[in-house]
């Protein structure tokens, strides 16, 4: 049975949503208009670290934190901020702003290159 790459399911996500360059995203959040949403995986934040205040969500729990109907929302996620999402190379980071599209969210987005493109910048880490 023939899967569907990754490839192409990352390049279909990002032609359906919002990508924010970094200075852009990093603005908004500045601003309070937005707040970032680090999803790479616990080990990973451990390891390299992560963009300051931004929430920690896995990718595996996302969506079930972000439904307020789920026995796992996290208030958090009830906002009207934009919710900008951040992996390690924007490629989770673009499957999920759609997953989370497809629940209906309108303030979501990722962020361009993710955090290793960030760190790469010399942007600030905790």
């Amino acid at each position: 049975m023939a899967i569907t790459p990754v490839k192409t399911l990352v390049a279909a996500a990002k032609a359906a949503i919002t990508t924010l360059e970094q200075e852009t995203a990093a603005e908004a959040v500045a601003a309070g208009r937005a707040v970032f949403v680090d999803i790479r995986d616990i080990r990973e934040l451990e390891r390299d670290g992560r963009l300051p205040g931004a929430i920690h969500a896995p990718r595996g729990m996302l969506e079930f934190w972000v439904d307020p109907e789920s026995p796992y929302h996290k208030p958090a996620f009830a906002t009207d901020k934009t919710l900008i999402l951040v992996c390690a190379g924007a490629q989770r980071s673009a499957l999920a702003t759609k997953a989370l599209q497809d629940m209906g969210m309108e303030n979501v987005a990722e962020m361009a290159g993710g955090f290793s493109e960030w760190k790469k910048a010399s942007r600030p880490v905790e």
